[in-house]
């Protein structure tokens, strides 16, 4: 199976690492769909000749319909990242709620729910490839983000999981845990900010999501295929 036969499903594709790996396994010969929340978000990726799809993950109705037109238009995808994501950050003794379970269900159960949709797909090629994209909070703890880092461990246990289901049928399961990377996130972080961030660093710089792009695409190429059910941290030392 080369290239130019796999389709990749990316979430949350419209920016970010999520955009950097689309960009880099298209280049790479895949054929790419991705999604968004916004039309916004399908315009960015159509300007860049990738096929894009709404999809709100804290939507049962907005998963439900997407799964079905992956099941009915794309029935032959091969590679899933699990990239989307949100933050609502705060210390826990002043989180809502609200805050805590819309960011669990985005990131955790939307994981799950969009694995086991596509899973089905794989299951009868007795081939498959999914990423999961976690962060490096899930290892460290991070202030303000208690929801963030358990629904990113949480996502880790599941994949650990899943590889052990799953690997008999030829398909693998893996994590990727970014530190701090040049996204809309750390672009608005102050410029003090970023230096006492960096000062954590030993490669003593914030990361390019190609970088993380390229770590994916070697994930996901037959060069990956003896590595499952692992966390590939790629943080620039921030986590040893």
């Amino acid at each position: 199976m080369n290239n130019k036969t796999k389709k990749v499903l990316i979430t949350g594709s419209s920016r970010g690492i999520g955009l950097a790996t689309a960009l880099e396994l298209k280049k790479s010969g895949y054929e790419i769909i991705g999604t968004a929340t916004s039309k916004k978000g399908i315009d960015v990726l159509s300007k860049k000749g990738i096929s894009g799809i709404i999809l709100n993950l804290n939507s049962d109705k907005s998963i439900d319909t997407f799964l079905k037109k992956i099941t009915d238009q794309y029935t032959d995808i091969s590679i899933l990242i699990n990239n989307a994501g949100i933050t609502k950050d705060n210390i826990v003794l002043k989180m809502k709620d609200d805050d805590w379970m819309d960011v669990i269900n985005i990131l955790l159960n939307g994981t799950f729910k969009i694995s086991k949709g596509v899973l089905k797909l794989m299951l009868k090629k007795r081939w498959g490839r999914i990423v999961n994209i976690t962060s490096a909070s899930a290892a460290i703890g991070n202030k303000g983000q208690s929801n963030y880092a358990a629904a990113k461990s949480g996502i880790e246990a599941f994949s650990r999981t899943l590889a052990k289901e799953v690997g008999s049928r030829g398909i693998t399961v893996n994590c990727v845990s970014p530190g701090y990377v040049e996204t809309d996130m750390t672009n608005s972080l102050t410029e003090l900010q970023k230096k006492i961030i960096v000062k954590q660093i030993p490669l003593n710089r914030i990361g390019e999501a190609k970088e993380v792009a390229k770590l994916i695409s070697f994930i996901v190429s037959d060069k990956g295929s003896y590595i499952t059910g692992q966390t590939i941290h790629i943080n620039g030392g921030l986590h040893i």
